[in-house]
């Protein structure tokens, strides 16, 4: 039986504790982080692993953005940060966008390969020149190039048999605060996000994104809790005003900017009751176990419907199917010819703080 909740396992192989977590009715996925990768014979049977424990079986995530955000290195493509398709597309925006397409279809297949079915991303966050917690890992400062250039990405996720989860709705993009550590507050009028922030979001749901994430972020001016836990922003915005009828993700909940909420099983039930799908609980397994111990919720049908269109496509090609198809080929050597590893690729001055200004 699979539930709200996701969490993390200890290691590169499961431990006795891993999987009474998860074997738990409470847990409907797993998120995997570079502490349980080694090589890539490793991630597939920890999949295989973490894949027979429930039938159907659980969701296995992780956060494969590229730059700085690649959870597995080591045996897979190193992929650039997101900016850097920005910056190309400044001078050459069908380049941009081919090399978008191609980074998520690389990312996706060699993802599904080893057995992980859902990468968190894109990142549809505005590159406001602000935020060090998300810098280059958005695409761009104006909207229209975040659009098009998380839209191709997406579409080669799609190639490769992998669904798309778009972050940090509304928008991060525009907060200095990191909300692992910080409650980042945004002080800005709901029509300025709409106008700005929304906008990548709102086409992306248009073009079929499957899951959302929203940010560990208050917007004030709109709702007093973060967006995370708001029935203003997942139900009357994201579920009303943008018909987003997908997956919605909560972010970590042991993040401080989730700790306006309460305790843990209280973030849980707060992120759960607002309209998120499933609640990630990561690195602190005894929260995990306090909240299996202590959380009352039921799941809905809905959820559970949503939660099984994320699955990867089955019959995914393996690494050496792979290697054998000519379009792994051409789009490995096109990320190659950025230059990413050794160091050649020149981006410029960070940017200023462009959001609001430029459409």
């Amino acid at each position: 039986m699979l539930g709200p909740l996701m969490l993390d396992v200890r290691g590169t192989a499961l431990t006795d504790d891993d999987r009474t977590r998860l074997a738990h009715p409470l847990v409907g996925g797993v998120i995997l982080f570079a502490r349980n990768y080694e090589n890539p014979a490793q991630l597939a049977q920890l999949t295989a692993e973490i894949r027979a424990l429930k039938s159907p079986p659980l969701l296995i995530a992780a956060d494969q953005e590229g730059g700085r955000v690649q959870r597995f290195r080591d045996g897979f493509t190193r992929l650039p940060p997101m900016r850097i398709l920005g910056r190309i597309y400044d001078a050459r925006p069908h380049q941009a966008k081919t090399l978008a397409r191609e980074a998520g279809y690389v990312m996706a297949a060699e993802l599904r390969a080893h057995g992980v079915d859902l990468s968190f991303a894109p990142v549809l966050d505005l590159d406001c020149g602000v935020s060090s917690v998300i810098g280059d890992r958005a695409f761009h400062h104006a909207p229209q190039a975040v659009i098009e250039l998380s839209h191709a990405l997406m579409l080669g996720m799609k190639d490769a048999g992998m669904a798309a989860c778009g972050k940090h709705f509304p928008g991060h993009g525009h907060i200095a605060a990191d909300s692992h550590v910080a409650i980042p507050v945004d002080e800005r009028d709901y029509a300025d996000i709409a106008l700005n922030d929304l906008l990548p979001f709102r086409a992306l749901i248009d073009m079929g994104l499957a899951a959302v994430m929203p940010a560990h972020v208050i917007y004030p001016k709109a709702d007093a809790a973060p967006a995370g836990f708001s029935r203003f922003w997942l139900q009357r915005v994201l579920r009303g005003e943008l018909n987003f009828q997908g997956m919605i993700f909560s972010d970590d909940l042991t993040m401080e900017g989730a700790a306006v909420a309460g305790d843990i099983t209280a973030r849980a039930l707060a992120a759960l009751e607002a309209g998120c799908d499933m609640a990630l609980i990561c690195n602190r397994p005894d929260l995990a176990d306090e909240v299996l111990g202590r959380l009352d919720f039921e799941w809905s049908a809905a959820s559970r419907a949503r939660l099984a269109r994320l699955h990867g496509e089955p019959h995914a090609l393996s690494m050496t199917q792979l290697r054998e198809q000519a379009a792994y080929a051409r789009a490995r050597h096109a990320i190659a010819a950025l230059g990413l590893e050794s160091g050649d690729l020149a981006l410029g001055a960070d940017p200023t703080d462009y959001c609001g200004k430029t459409a």
